[in-house]
């Protein structure tokens, strides 16, 4: 099953666009679940919501609705991974407010953060089993046979990332469940994907992945809308194929003119 969304749900420039421009912002997670069966919560990163706002999107979206959330900074970008359990605990009594609506978590590691193999394992050491995670590492230094053991080992996934339509990852399988993030794409209007590009990913993805796992497939280019667009048709794409897909609905009627937002 691929389950198609965006990185986050409350974009200015999406009023007129998924969101008709009379919905009152109080209600777009409710518009976006109706349309969407996941969404990525990107600002977790910025601020960790209280475990209260994690409750209420639960409360507000439907029975079959996936949070993937993003792991607070603080672990990956002040303490660099190191004396995770304090973090991981606080992380996870709040986001625990999810219940079963709780998705995969999301490690995304700094830049500059050059590979450790002990500092990962005994990170992800503190997430329980039934927890999934994925990990985005952004240095070089990340790809190597002794960091995909340790994910191997402990069930996270490689966190496949694309910007400008290729791969900046390496397409490691570790995990019978898999995450990708689509950062930027190359096609007009940008930074939209193209459907040559978006089919490629789609091809990867039926490639390595048995079709009953699970693979989470987030957008990360909100600008103008790119990423609602680009969602519904990835999932079309992947339905002519025959793959098992979430739902991705769009009213083009939403649509205005371009620079009318």
């Amino acid at each position: 099953m691929i389950l198609v969304g965006t990185s986050g749900w409350q974009y200015r420039d999406w009023r007129g666009r998924l969101y008709p421009r009379d919905l009152p912002q109080r209600q777009w997670l409710e518009r976006y679940a109706a349309a969407f069966a996941t969404v990525e919560v990107n600002n977790a990163f910025y601020r960790l919501p209280e475990r209260s706002t994690f409750a209420d999107w639960r409360a507000r979206t439907p029975d079959d609705f996936v949070v993937a959330v993003k792991m607070s900074r603080y672990l990956t970008h002040i303490k660099r991974l190191r004396d995770p359990q304090e973090p991981v605990a606080r992380f996870l009594d709040r986001a625990a407010g999810l219940g079963s609506k709780l998705g995969p978590v999301l490690l995304q590691l700094p830049p500059n953060l050059r590979a450790d193999a002990g500092l990962l394992d005994a990170a992800l050491a503190e997430f329980p089993p039934h927890v999934k995670v994925a990990v985005e590492p952004r240095h070089e230094s990340w790809w190597t046979p002794a960091i995909r053991d340790t994910l191997t080992r402990r069930g996270a996934a490689l966190c496949w990332a694309d910007r400008l339509g290729r791969p900046v990852t390496p397409l490691w399988r570790t995990a019978d469940w898999g995450y990708l993030r689509l950062h930027e794409g190359r096609a007009q209007p940008r930074p939209g994907y193209g459907r040559a590009a978006l089919g490629t990913w789609l091809d990867r993805i039926a490639a390595t992945f048995d079709a009953d796992g699970e693979v989470y497939v987030y957008f990360n280019n909100d600008p103008g809308g790119a990423a609602v667009r680009d969602a519904v048709t990835l999932a079309g794409l992947a339905r002519q194929r025959g793959l098992p897909v979430t739902r991705a609905a769009y009213d083009p009627r939403h649509e205005t003119a371009p620079g009318a937002a």
